[in-house]
């Protein structure tokens, strides 16, 4: 019976040799050298703190040697099982998704692995996006600060967020989330396990949400949802009810969608009050370092060595012989710009792994804060 009733979902995808699809890597950083022997002091470097790993779905779902029949009957018993979801939902749900070539399309492109950072920049660091997040902050403020103050996430990080995700709203995805999903647990087979393990997050969520419709929520071509773009498992996981109103609406209810935003920036080890990035000075003689993570892994003092310095008055930590730094490498409009991430920078690269996403993030942050404080209308050019 599940087999008969999985395969009736609509727009079965043609018959035609598969091509070969991408991940979703990030940006080249430039020309690696070998990366550095560990010190006696990276070990010693307080580890920020994140979160279980999100459970993927099994080989049973995933292999792409199975039969396609068979790895959605599998699908439909691993979430009931994982989940405690009743099959004939599942089962229903399934016959009415729909394959989207357009979903393969646009997760093979993403903007981080094909334009440099003068050109992604530019994407977000627009006038109008700065302009429309001071307004939004200023128009939200009581709301964003309050949440501000009881998590340690500055309200325009949140503000941020939203802005770099779905323009403060108006833009928060035209694909039906379960389209999304069963696209790429199924026909995206080198991410099947976390896109499967997603879709069957979904019905876990609408499950426990019963003012989410499972037919008709609409999200990005990844599967993501709302103002601040929460994939399945992160609205499952992170969201908070930020107005004791009983339920978890991170579609428009803003309380809502700024608690959960600044939630997921806690719960991935955001450092209250500490920095995020510092623009920093290289030492030309020496090879140009691409560390292999955004996590602030090396300590301050081997980065010197390396030819690593903040520039004059760029933020350091609290205790610098404490805490350590990753290096980004941009290729920005006036060439190569070098710049050192710290603990809170590596907590944005947890919402989008891009260095350049956690860039714009906070570029566009600063701009926000600088604008929404000015004491006339006029808006700050972004900062650092």
């Amino acid at each position: 019976m599940s087999l008969t009733l999985a395969a009736c979902a609509t727009q079965k995808p043609p018959a035609k040799p598969a091509q070969p699809l991408k991940d979703l890597p990030a940006p080249a950083p430039g020309p690696a050298t070998p990366k550095p022997a560990s010190s006696p002091e990276a070990a010693l470097l307080p580890k920020v703190p994140q979160p279980p790993e999100r459970p993927v779905a099994p080989p049973s779902v995933t292999d792409p040697a199975i039969p396609r029949e068979q790895r959605i009957a599998a699908f439909v018993d691993y979430t009931a099982t994982t989940y405690g979801v009743a099959p004939e939902r599942i089962r229903g749900a399934l016959a009415q998704a729909e394959y989207k070539q357009s979903i393969i399309d646009a997760i093979t492109r993403p903007a981080e692995a094909v334009k440099p950072w003068r050109e992604y920049r530019t994407i977000f660091l627009t006038q109008a996006r700065i302009d429309g997040g001071v307004a939004f902050y200023r128009d939200n403020r009581a709301a964003l600060d309050r949440v501000a103050a009881q998590t340690g996430v500055p309200a325009e990080y949140v503000v941020a967020i939203i802005g770099v995700e779905t323009f403060y709203g108006r833009n928060t995805g035209s694909y039906r989330v379960l389209d999304a999903l069963y696209t790429l647990a199924f026909d995206h087979p080198k991410r099947a396990p976390f896109f499967a393990g997603e879709l069957a997050q979904l019905f876990a969520l609408t499950a426990q949400e019963p003012q989410l419709d499972t037919s008709t929520l609409k999200g990005s071509y990844a599967g993501a949802m709302g103002m601040g773009q929460f994939m399945p498992s992160s609205y499952r996981l992170w969201a908070k009810d930020g107005d004791g109103d009983g339920r978890r609406d991170l579609l428009t209810h803003k309380p809502d969608v700024f608690a959960s935003i600044a939630n997921y920036f806690v719960v991935h080890g955001w450092q209250p009050g500490g920095p995020v990035v510092a623009r920093a000075s290289r030492d030309a003689a020496l090879p140009e370092f691409v560390p292999e993570t955004t996590e602030p892994s090396v300590p301050l003092r081997v980065l010197a060595e390396r030819g690593y310095r903040p520039m004059p008055g760029e933020a350091l930590p609290a205790d610098p012989a404490v805490e350590g730094a990753t290096v980004v490498n941009f290729d920005g409009d006036a060439g190569r710009e070098h710049w050192l991430g710290y603990r809170n920078f590596y907590v944005i690269t947890r919402y989008n792994r891009s260095p350049m996403y956690a860039m714009a993030v906070h570029q566009l942050a600063q701009a926000i804060r600088a604008g929404a404080d000015a004491p006339a209308a006029g808006v700050a050019p972004a900062g650092r």
